[in-house]
């Protein structure tokens, strides 16, 4: 007999956020969030996305034990802004068996449709600064601390209730060169005069400069990434989180901000240390130990994660991105950095993707998220493709 039940209380809010750990006891590859974001994660006076989001968290018992869990998001912003009736799926996590799979999207499914949705997509996130996309190539390597890792079996359960495939993501791996490309250099000297944009990074400490200049690079992130699949914007007391965040994980060596002589805010690149082992070893908890470990991690990394690019669309083709790229590079080279791994890159992404032409790389994962229609939505097109003897090849569209 399978139970799915609604996550509550503190209590079942800790197993909910336990239940990864569980399952993935075993498995190298997986690296957990911290444990206490995941258990507030309901909680409105901890979760700052819930000013304009809800959320429900299910756990999935079967004969008794704990065999899955499941979050339904309802993103109220992204909905308003594209017109549609979205529920998002995140938080999926399960044993390799379909019936528990099913039980626990039928838990959500429900939830949307009481909600008025009529369409069940993801795994997204509250946001783009959120863990999204389900891992469907590169099972044998370790996640990075922003994205989740599963089991090779879980694109099956997914697909077995219908879903089909919506958005898709690369992830790269990037060759170090021994040496700075000097032709690079004198193209960013040259591009700083013609442009008349300075680098702010390392200007001041980086506490002051998150302060001045803030809000100010996630605006321009927003606009850089606004035409992205199912991107919502970063506002309000969700910036001053994000914020907080950086300040805490970023070393200025791996970082880059431009301004303009307006001193506007044209650019921003974040090359984050890997945290990932360090998490680990903590079991994802930052007390008593885990944030002398993080520390350590952050000011003298081996390895680096490339978090994110983004340039102002007035300066987008121009080369400027050059001038940040060039920075980090050669602190990533006098630093010996031993790797760096890119997180998620939209496929149809182009933008960003021709950014890094100038660096080798190779394609180390792959990572889809999927959709379908829910309550009546589903029976008209489960009516349709009766009335047509065969399913429409035509996806659905953003």
């Amino acid at each position: 007999m399978i139970i799915v039940k609604e996550a509550r209380t503190k209590k079942e809010m800790r197993i909910f956020a336990d239940f990864p750990f569980r399952l993935y006891k075993n498995c190298p590859y997986y690296v957990p969030s911290f444990r206490s974001d995941e258990e507030n994660i309901a909680d409105p006076k901890k979760n700052p996305n819930l000013e304009d989001a809800e959320i429900r968290c299910f756990l999935a018992y079967k004969d008794g034990e704990l065999v899955g869990r499941i979050a339904g998001i309802i993103q109220k912003k992204y909905n308003r802004v594209s017109g549609r009736n979205c529920i998002r799926f995140s938080r999926f996590d399960c044993i390799d068996d379909e019936e528990v799979a099913a039980a626990l999207f039928k838990a959500v499914e429900e939830y949307g449709i009481s909600r008025g949705m009529d369409t069940m997509h993801g795994p997204w996130g509250f946001n783009d600064q959120d863990r999204e996309g389900l891992l469907t190539f590169g099972f044998d390597r370790r996640a990075t601390y922003c994205t989740n890792y599963n089991y090779e079996y879980y694109e099956k359960l997914v697909l077995g209730q219908g879903f089909a495939d919506e958005s898709e993501w690369l992830e790269y791996d990037f060759v170090i060169p021994e040496k700075t490309d000097e032709r690079i250099a004198r193209i960013a000297d040259r591009l700083k005069d013609k442009f008349k944009v300075r680098e702010a990074a390392g200007t001041m400490p980086m506490s002051r400069l998150i302060k001045k200049y803030g809000h100010k690079a996630l605006q321009t992130v927003n606009e850089a990434y606004a035409g992205l699949d199912c991107y919502v914007a970063v506002e309000g007391k969700i910036i001053d989180s994000i914020l907080r965040q950086f300040a805490t994980v970023i070393n200025p060596r791996y970082f880059s901000m431009l301004v303009n002589d307006k001193d506007e805010v044209i650019g921003m690149a974040v090359m984050l240390p890997s945290i990932c082992e360090a998490i680990r070893k903590s079991d994802g908890r930052l007390f008593p130990f885990g944030v002398f470990r993080l520390l350590k991690a952050i000011r003298r990394p081996k390895e680096l994660e490339m978090a994110l690019i983004a340039v102002r669309p007035d300066y987008q083709k121009t080369g400027v991105n050059s001038l940040m790229i060039a920075r980090i590079m050669h602190n990533i080279i006098e630093d010996k950095i031993q790797n760096v791994e890119s997180n998620p890159e939209l496929v149809t992404n182009t933008a960003v993707q021709s950014q890094w032409t100038s660096l080798e790389k190779k394609v180390v994962k792959r990572r889809k998220c999927y959709i379908k229609r829910i309550g009546a939505a589903e029976a008209l097109a489960e009516a349709a493709i009766a009335q047509d003897g065969a399913p429409s090849a035509k996806k659905d569209e953003e």
